[in-house]
Order: C-alpha cells, then sequence, then structure tokens
C-alpha cells in the first residue's frame, strides 16, 4: 500500500513557476515508477511526466517537454515538479500516482493516486 500526498499548487501568471511536491509513504516506494497527470475542467486526465525508480530515466508529454522537469528522492520519499513557463493551458489538478510499469502513459497502468494540487494560471 502506498499513500500519496500531493502539494505546491496555487495561482500564478503566465511565464512563471511552480514546484509541486508529492509525499509518499511506504516502504517500497523506491520500487514504483512514478508519474505526474493533470486534469483539466471537462477534460480527461492526461499523462504530464513520469520517471522510473530509480531516477535515472524520464518521460515528457510533448505540451511539456522543455518547460517541466520530473526528479525524485527516494532517501526521503518524495517526487518532485518543477514547472517554470508557465502557461495558460497548463491550469489544471495535479496528481501524482506510481506504476510497475516503465514507461506507461495511460492511467489504467497506474495503481495508486494523491488527492491532486490544483495549479491556476492567468493569462
Amino acid at each position: 500500500q502506498v499513500q500519496l500526498v500531493e502539494s505546491g499548487g496555487g495561482l500564478v501568471q503566465a511565464g512563471g513557476s511552480l514546484r509541486l511536491s508529492c509525499a509518499a509513504s511506504g516502504r517500497t516506494f523506491s520500487s514504483y515508477a512514478m508519474a505526474w497527470f493533470r486534469q483539466a475542467p471537462g477534460k480527461e486526465r492526461e499523462f504530464v511526466a513520469a520517471i522510473n525508480w530509480s531516477g535515472g530515466r524520464t518521460s515528457y508529454a510533448d505540451s511539456v517537454k522543455g518547460r517541466f522537469t520530473i526528479s525524485r528522492d527516494n532517501a526521503k520519499n518524495m517526487v518532485y515538479l518543477q514547472m517554470n513557463s508557465l502557461k495558460p493551458e497548463d491550469t489544471a489538478v495535479y496528481y501524482c500516482a506510481t506504476s510497475t510499469r516503465w514507461v506507461a502513459v495511460s492511467t489504467r497502468d497506474y495503481t495508486y493516486w494523491g488527492q491532486g494540487t490544483q495549479v491556476t494560471v492567468s493569462s
């Protein structure tokens, strides 16, 4: 069992930055690939970024490539999403999730989910 708690969301102007954090409980955290997804109102949840168990491999959606960076600290059971050059279209609830697969971009491949943190980017 893994519990995930996201934090760091908020309101930011276009062009600004935010750093999201995901705190995980459970001794098996380091065995999972981790990912960030987001869901805007009226839209399906979509893949944003993923990182493998060691942190040595990452994957990004085309829409965030070059602007967002995913990282993890297995000693602290933490995953991060550094978001730079934010755009209004990045506005969504952001979720972290765990998977035993690499690289998984479908929500169906993720087992545990956090409750989400709201990110709002104003124009």
